[in-house]
This record gives C-alpha cells, structure tokens and sequence, in this order.
C-alpha cells in the first residue's frame, strides 16, 4: 500500500454556520506532486489551514507524517518538516529580504546552504530591499525560497504562482518537479491555474462546496475520461437513454458531443450502432474534468 503524507477523513467545519467543509476525504501519496483544484470558497484554503494546524476541524480526522493534526505535543516537530507558502504572501514588514532569510535560517537544523544561494540568484531577489518594497511576484519567490530551502519533506503551497509573469511561472513550475524528482519532497499545492497544475501534478483533487468529487492519478483520470463525438444523419436517431458512464451531452446541430467517465467503449458501440453515425473520440483535458465536475455539482 503508498504511504500517505497526508490522509484527512469526513472533515467539517463551519464558520458562524456557514459550513465550509461537509466531510472531506483527501489522500495524498508519498512523493507525488498533488494539485489541488477549486472554484473560491470551495474549501481550499480551509483545508490547508486545517492541515497546518491553523485551524481546528469541527469532526473528522486529519493527519500529517501520520501524526494527528491536532496532536498538541508534536505539533511543532510535524511544523517543522513542511514548507508552507501562504495564499496572501505575508511577511514581516520590518525586514529585508536578507534578515527574514538569516532569521528563518536559524530555525531550521537542515537548512540547505546550496539551495539558498541557488534560489537567490534564479529569482534575483535583492537582499537589502525591504518586504514590503517588494512585488508580490517578488514576495512569492521569496517564501519558495523559505520554504524549499529549510529540507523540508511536504510542501503546502497555496498559490505558488500568484503575481509571477510567464517566464518566471515556467522557471517556479520547473523548480518545484526538478525538487520533487531530487530530493523526493511531496507537494501539496493549490492553484487557479489549470494549465499549471496540467503540467506538474500527478495526482489531483478537485474540491467544491466543501467536498471532494474527483481525485485520483492524473493519468489514470486523462486516460479513463473521453470526448466522444456523433454526427447523425437525423437527429430523431439520438438515444432516449445513453449507457452508464455519460458524464454530459452537449448538443450542436447535427453533433453531439460527449464527456465520458468511463465506459468509453461501449459509449462508442452504442453510437456505432445507430445508421449513419460518425463516431471520434478525443483525449480529454484537466481543464475539461474541472469545468464538467464543477458545473454539475
């Protein structure tokens, strides 16, 4: 069985009665580069604040390194082997960007010299500038640097890539595969950006109204999923009931187009059989799952 980082069981939690989480199960592999997906106010950023400790579910179970989230006594020690990079991108106002690097140094017995001065120069951070001079661009490449420098084993970013321009996007998105291959870190990241997480995640999670409706290896979703198109001759021809595994029917004059879960093939047999109908399947998108799933939740 994959060791689990992170395993959360039937979370809750509610704000003032408004839940924002209702029963969430997430499971986050050894090593895997997880994205974790979600329209605002899904429940994202609850969850990761749940998983640091920031917050406390209301029911269910939470654990890090196996360790319960709401385990007082080793709360520290679990603190200390996760990099975390905040949505909002704080930082101590009074420093610069050389004291919050020297300060955070200090905390960390494993702090890596080699990535630090690596880090440093790729993003071109100016060590006598003072936060809050800095973009927020140059503040979210500041806490990569602070949390991936520190050794830690799990990364938990929310938002890695907010503020960045294109080519710094690549550089940051390259970096974060290139530290999960080498030093066999596991990431936990949520972001907006589909076409981001399409690229480097191999696991995902896709959260909405509290709850997960999708999670699994990203190549065993892409390759499950297919778009199936079927021009008929004459409308009338269209099934009154599709076989099981028909996730939406879309319908474009003589086309309809089709997003399948599973059971592609005999989706595509019973089309087959109509007189007259063409038939294509297509692979599908992160992007085409996310906007499916979502909609009709």
């Amino acid at each position: 069985m994959t060791d689990l980082i992170i395993e959360a069981t039937q979370l809750t939690k509610s704000f003032k009665g408004d839940p924002a989480l209702r029963g969430l199960d997430l499971r986050v592999p050894a090593g895997s580069i997880f994205g974790f997906l979600g329209r605002n106010g899904a429940g994202k950023t609850t969850t990761i604040k749940t998983l640091m400790g920031l917050l406390r579910s209301d029911s269910g179970t939470a654990k890090v390194f196996g360790t319960p989230v709401t385990d007082a006594d080793r709360s520290a020690a679990i603190r200390r082997r996760i990099g975390f990079v905040t949505e909002d991108k704080e930082l101590y106002p009074y420093m610069t960007v050389e004291q919050i690097v020297r300060f955070t140094r200090s905390f960390f017995p494993k702090w890596r010299d080699d990535l630090e001065r690596r880090y440093l120069r790729m993003f071109e951070l100016p060590l006598a500038k003072n936060i809050p001079d800095l973009s927020k661009g140059m503040r979210s490449k500041l806490m990569l640097l602070l949390a991936i420098s520190r050794g830690a084993e799990l990364l938990i970013l929310d938002e890695p890539t907010d503020g960045l321009d294109p080519v710094a996007t690549q550089d940051v998105l390259r970096e974060l595969v290139t530290v999960a291959a080498s030093e066999g870190t596991t990431m936990f990241f949520s972001s907006h950006q589909l076409g981001e997480v399409e690229t480097i995640a191999d696991h995902i999670g896709i959260i909405d109204q509290g709850k997960m409706i999708v999670a699994g290896s990203l190549d065993d979703l892409k390759a499950r999923y297919q778009r199936i198109t079927v021009v008929f001759g004459d409308l009338t021809q269209t099934p009154a009931r599709w076989v099981d595994g028909v996730e939406s029917v879309r319908e474009e004059g003589r086309m309809i187009s089709i997003l399948a879960s599973h059971n592609a093939g005999a989706i595509v047999e019973q089309a087959r059989s109509i007189p007259g109908a063409a038939v294509e399947c297509f692979p599908v998108t992160l992007k085409e799952i996310f906007l499916e799933h979502v909609r009709s939740s």
